[in-house]
This record gives C-alpha cells, structure tokens and sequence, in this order.
C-alpha cells in the first residue's frame, strides 16, 4: 500500500493472509511520518518541497503527478485504496538513475474528478496513463505496476506497444482467466461473494461507511472500521472513490485476449511473491507461458504485498532488470 502497508493494494485482490501484520502497520506509520504533516481532506499528508505535486488535463480528467531525476522515464502505477503516495519510499533510489514518474489515477487521492465513467477499469485508466505520456511528451517509458497498477500495464503494453520500453509487473489481477480452471473459479467466485458485490451494492444505495465496514472486515480479518489505525483509515477513505466507480462498473474486470498478450515485445519482469496465493501464481504461470521476452523472479518471504514487505529487494531486482 504505501510505502509498506498492508493488505489493501489490491485492486480486486485475495487477502495474502488472514491477520493483518504488525510490522506493515508499523511502517505505514513510518511513511506518513516520513511525509511530514499537512491535511488535505480526510488524508495526513505533504509533499517534498523539492518535488512539487503537478497536474495534467488528460481524457477529460485531471491526474496529480510528481516528477523527479532525469533520463529515461520509469512510470510507477499504484494499486487499489491508495494513491501516488503509495511509492514515496521508492522515488529518490530510482531518481538517481532515471526520470521517476509517480502519478494517482483517476479516482484516486488528490484527484477530484467529479464524474465516474460507468465502465471505469484497468483499461480506461491504461488510456489516462497513455495520455499522461504523450502529454509529457515521455517517449518510449518503463512502467512499473503492481496489483491493479499491473493490470493497467499490461493493457498499455497491448494498446500502445510504441510508448513502452520494458514492463516490471507484480501480479496483475486478471481475474477472469482464472475462471479457465475450477480451482481459480473457485477462488474468484469467493472474492465476488464475500467482498466485491457487497461492496458494490452498498454504493449503489449511496452508503459508503457500509462499504468500508466490508473493506475493514475482508481485509483485516473481521475488524471494525474504528479499530483502524488512524492513519491508515484516512488514506482508505481518501482513496475510497476508486472502489465506488470499480465496484459499481458494468466491466470492472475486462479481459485482454491471450493472443495480445503473447503479441508483447516489451521486455518483462514478472514478479511475484513466495507466499502469495495459488491464483495469483497461476495467473503469473499463464503470463509468463505468454510473454515472449520475460523473466520471472519470486520474492522470497514475500506475499503478494511483496513491494510493502520487501521493498529493498524489489527494489534491486527491478533496477537489475532495468539496467539490462
């Protein structure tokens, strides 16, 4: 989630285990703090001086951006209930190396763009990023995507081969191909069930505290939204539109053939977590059987918040990668 949160960057995401971890709260807290302290509605939040928060009108919306380094552009997408605050950690490693973009999609916190598009997904806000590149004028980039920031990638890879140089992709969530095998349906058809229809349905009747008593209880294993930490209640809240155009979208789970995905030629790095679920390895399994150029490389000690629990290590892979 931020820099290491727990179990929320996931945009359609399995939880990676039934507690949530002492040690990921612990260090949501150390990122907030590493921010420094400024509210912007229901969020504690503060951007370096040294790096000021931009914006750029695309596709009829406004995403907020940052920008720092120089050199070849690396684009970081956020997952699911979090925003471009999720890679703060991350931003001055890689700018010494490359022009770092980190950037909030379109529903996301500090974004205010007032209409939700009635089929939003992973494929529109591969569109928004595509016009973010070309709006900058970024060139050819690499994209670096984890949970649904992956699935985003994946979509601009197919959609618009000639802005991607290379592709770092931890575990895109393309959740209908799980329904080619009983366990993944299985899997699927529980995920539906027990978090996202609910979730839904209390949107659509316009009451979000009850979705996010839904969130709090799938995700931290039955707790209360008042028994959240503070801080990590205010960065759900401030992020909880995206969950309201998703789960009430008429295609919040759209597929790419596998046909396109094997059409890929962007280098790839998949990554993927020691101790995620069986799904989110058979979905990498089917990813890397597809892609004509990649590397797969499993994080040790690592679950599907593999950028929250081992970050250094995420870290050095992909700049290895990066650097080929």
């Amino acid at each position: 989630m931020y820099s290491s949160p727990p179990s929320l960057t996931l945009l359609v995401g399995f939880r990676s285990g039934r507690r949530l971890r002492v040690l990921s709260i612990v260090a949501l807290m150390a990122a907030f703090f590493t921010l420094g302290n400024a509210t912007c509605g229901a969020a504690t939040t503060a951007v370096p001086e040294t790096t000021p928060l931009k914006k750029i009108q695309v596709n009829g919306v406004e995403l907020h951006y940052l920008d720092q380094g120089s050199g070849v552009p690396v684009v970081f997408i956020h997952g699911g209930l979090v925003d471009y605050r999720r890679w703060t950690l991350q931003v001055e490693p890689f700018a010494r190396h490359y022009r770092v973009i980190t950037y909030s999609r379109r529903y996301n916190f500090p974004n205010q763009n007032p209409r939700i598009d009635p089929a939003y997904s992973a494929a529109i806000d591969a569109e928004d990023l595509a016009a973010l590149i070309k709006g900058l004028r970024l060139g050819q980039v690499n994209v670096v995507g984890e949970s649904h920031g992956a699935y985003t990638a994946l979509y601009l890879a197919v959609r618009h081969p000639e802005l991607v140089n290379k592709l770092v992709l931890a575990e895109a969530p393309m959740l209908r191909w799980l329904n080619s095998s009983p366990e993944g349906k299985a899997a699927f058809d529980e995920y539906q069930d027990r978090l996202w229809h609910p979730v839904g349905q209390a949107f659509s009747r316009g009451d979000s505290a009850a979705a996010m008593k839904v969130i709090a209880a799938f995700f931290l294993d039955g707790a209360t939204v008042a028994s959240m930490p503070p801080d990590l209640r205010a960065l759900v809240e401030a992020n909880l539109r995206e969950w309201q155009a998703l789960s009430t979208s008429s295609d919040a789970f759209p597929s790419l053939r596998r046909d396109e995905v094997a059409g890929i030629r962007a280098p790839t790095l998949l990554m993927g977590g020691a101790q995620t679920l069986t799904l989110h390895k058979l979905l990498d399994a089917q990813y890397a059987a597809l892609l004509p150029h990649s590397t797969r490389v499993v994080i040790p000690n690592a679950t599907h918040e593999m950028w929250d629990e081992q970050p250094a290590l995420c870290r050095e892979k992909t700049l290895e990668f990066l650097a080929r």
